[in-house]
């Protein structure tokens, strides 16, 4: 995938409730208009890489792009798991994250213990891809320290509101 490392930022929205009440792997949504704009060959499926909440700290994070098969999504969603325990909601604030690679296609499950196995299972290779060098450099990227400082004055070539991504920043 060319576009990969993909840098988006947005305002976290409510998702479908699933992640932490059914799953007990909360997540962050993006709103419509950045799932809208991922390019082409940003194809669905599971993606690892790098996420800050507003200005915050820096985190590992696994990201399903798609349909969801197991619940039978009629809307494509972007749904960023932080690996880290947040100790209330942020609904509202600005999502930076950076995709940095691929894991696996989305695909159904025949029971929520398989899909809860197979989450867990990419959140733990996210882990352990995310500890290589060529990796580990995008956690310090300048993208990360411009996410929303000012939202009248956006940083030289990015922007920092919830209606815009950005890559190549």
């Amino acid at each position: 995938m060319k576009s990969l490392p993909y840098f988006c930022r947005g305002e976290v929205i409510r998702g479908f409730g699933r992640g932490s009440k059914e799953l007990g792997i909360p997540t962050a949504n993006f709103p419509d208009s950045v799932v809208d704009h991922l390019p082409a060959d940003i194809s669905t499926g599971i993606y690892y890489g790098w996420a800050c909440v507003s200005n915050g700290d820096v985190y590992k994070m696994v990201m399903s792009i798609g349909w969801n098969p197991y619940y039978k999504n009629t809307k494509k969603s972007m749904e960023t798991h932080v690996i880290h325990t947040f100790k209330e909601d942020f609904y509202g604030e600005i999502l930076s994250v950076v995709m940095v690679g691929y894991i696996r296609p989305e695909r159904s499950y025949d029971s929520l213990e398989a899909l809860i196995t197979a989450i867990n299972n990419d959140i733990e290779e996210a882990k352990a891809k995310l500890d290589l060098p060529e990796h580990l450099k995008l956690r310090d990227d300048n993208f990360f320290t411009s996410a929303g400082s000012s939202p009248s004055a956006p940083p030289p070539n990015t922007a920092s509101t919830s209606q815009t991504i950005m890559n190549g920043h």
